[in-house]
């Protein structure tokens, strides 16, 4: 996308003349501009968000999908600019691109359809002999605005991809991109003004990290997906006026290789999901447990394979299979837990160092082997194009070794007896864990996916992913209301005894266990 475009896309969005030049990182080319909102212009985005919030929920679930819909057939008639606008900003391949494309496609019409069902009002008869007759009713009510900050990997799935269950459940979005990714971002809002969507519900907050501390003050509700030690701050920031957060946050995510495996299958999928989108994603793996009589043949499969991967500067469908690292500060880390894994045992079969180009930030597809679990890269998050091997005796080494982690994103579990790598998966302790690939869960929208320990707290997906956007509403409706209830003042002695014999009447009793 040329740069004159970004410009004008940056002054009506709310910037003035202040912006960020935003480079191909493949290849270190201006490619176009974003706004430098300061906390001023924020406060007026929200303004005008919460101006434009009430009419858009008044639309109904109806009138919201249909602007879902709209956005979705202008998102894939503009395929190829928003796929190119993706890999220009990330440096990444068109295929990953393209990824990005079809799961917004697919969340738009998936949250178009089941907001209502998963918003729907819930009565209840309550069980309580005091609400005899009474009707209880559950219902969701939007925040109001929402801010989702997103990260810089995947600048379409992880940033206006959050934003579309908490448009659906009827609140404005305010979206602040990562600054050095935001042109995908403002992108979505032209689709948005382009197919006559109602204005300033979809705002994109760009700017650099003082307009996300910003945004977190002036919005009622908060979704972050990034860097365990940013989301802790944003959790103490939000604390401060009891703002509601849900954060995805980083990971280490193991891969369990069993003996009984098909290893073709098992290399493949190893190889893919460590190294796709440049290694730089959540759920990717990062580390694999290999049981013994089986460990010698996976590395050199993998190893051969990896050398067989194309890298450079992405040119179009096909051209490449790994793109660049978006940041150079990432690439450091990488290179760091690789020197310190080599300096420690480990041996490098594949890659193993930086493969910079024309201004580009690239780093080669790593294989490792013989590490353990002194080194950084098995115990820390990588997020790179690294994949390091560990021998294990047998599978509940591997499951120990799994564990063995601050961490709790996403996992998986590579066997040919499907039973017995579901119990597997049942005791590795993850937000999610595959049986047989990586990664796919993340489509399975149906289902809630999130992290445990320090890798989130809440989830995306499914019933949660949506309702995380509101805040529940209990209404209760007596039908039979005498003038005075056995609880009302003033208290006489009769009525206490009564009820404290009706009290052991229905509580008193049962509930013995037999011998």
């Amino acid at each position: 996308m040329s740069t004159v475009e970004q410009e004008t896309q940056a002054r009506s969005n709310g910037a003035g003349a202040k912006t960020i030049p935003v480079t191909n990182k493949a290849t270190g080319e201006l490619i176009g501009h974003g706004p430098d909102l300061d906390r001023e212009q924020i406060g007026e985005l929200a303004a005008r968000a919460r101006k434009a919030q009430p009419a858009w929920d008044a639309l109904g679930f109806g009138g919201r999908a249909e602007v879902m819909n709209a956005l979705r057939r202008w998102l894939v008639a503009n395929s190829d600019r928003l796929i190119q606008t993706i890999s220009d900003e990330n440096g990444k391949a068109w295929e990953d691109g393209q990824l990005e494309l079809f799961y917004t496609a697919d969340a738009l019409s998936f949250w178009g359809k089941r907001a209502k069902k998963y918003l729907k009002d819930q009565s209840f008869h309550p069980h309580s002999p005091f609400l005899i007759g009474s009707k209880v009713i559950l219902r969701y009510r939007p925040y109001g605005v929402v801010g989702v900050i997103g990260p810089w990997n995947y600048p379409l799935i992880n940033n206006f991809g959050d934003a579309i269950p908490a448009l659906m459940a009827g609140n404005a979005v305010l979206l602040k991109p990562s600054s050095i990714t935001p042109l995908t971002s403002l992108l979505v809002a032209e689709g948005l003004r382009e197919i006559g969507a109602p204005e300033d519900v979809f705002l994109v907050a760009a700017g650099s990290g003082g307009t996300g501390t910003a945004l977190i003050d002036y919005v009622d509700m908060v979704h972050f997906t990034g860097s365990t030690e940013t989301g802790k701050k944003i959790m103490a920031q939000a604390a401060e006026t009891v703002t509601p957060v849900t954060l995805e946050l980083g990971g280490n995510d193991p891969m369990i290789v069993c003996a009984d495996a098909d290893l073709e299958r098992a290399a493949n999928a190893a190889l893919f999901y460590s190294m796709q989108n440049g290694g730089q994603t959540c759920i990717s793996v990062e580390r694999a447990y290999v049981e013994e009589p089986v460990y010698e043949e996976f590395v050199a499969k993998v190893a051969e394979r990896a050398r067989t991967l194309r890298q450079g500067v992405p040119a179009g469908p096909g051209s490449i299979d790994i793109g660049a690292m978006t940041m150079a500060d990432q690439a450091d880390i990488v290179e760091r837990h690789v020197r310190d894994a080599v300096e420690k045992g480990a041996k490098v079969v594949a890659g193993g160092s930086r493969n910079e180009r024309g201004g580009g930030i690239f780093f080669q597809p790593t294989i490792l082997r013989d590490v353990d679990h002194s080194m950084e890269i098995m115990k820390e998050e990588t997020f790179g194009p690294t994949l390091p091997i560990m021998r294990v005796r047998n599978t509940e080494e591997a499951i120990q070794l799994a564990n063995d982690s601050q961490f709790g994103l996403d996992s998986s579990v590579f066997t040919k007896d499907r039973d017995k790598g579901e119990q597997i998966a049942r005791r590795i302790e993850a937000g999610a864990t595959v049986v047989n690939d990586c990664m796919t869960n993340y489509f399975a929208t149906e289902v809630p996916i999130g992290g445990i320990k320090q890798s989130g707290l809440g989830a995306r997906h499914g019933p949660m992913g949506i309702q995380k956007y509101c805040h529940t509403h209990n209404i209760l409706v007596t039908r039979f209301a005498p003038k005075r209830s056995p609880l009302f003042f003033p208290h006489d002695k009769l009525t206490t005894k009564v009820i404290g014999g009706f009290i052991k009447l229905l509580y008193g009793r049962g509930g013995r266990r037999k011998a």
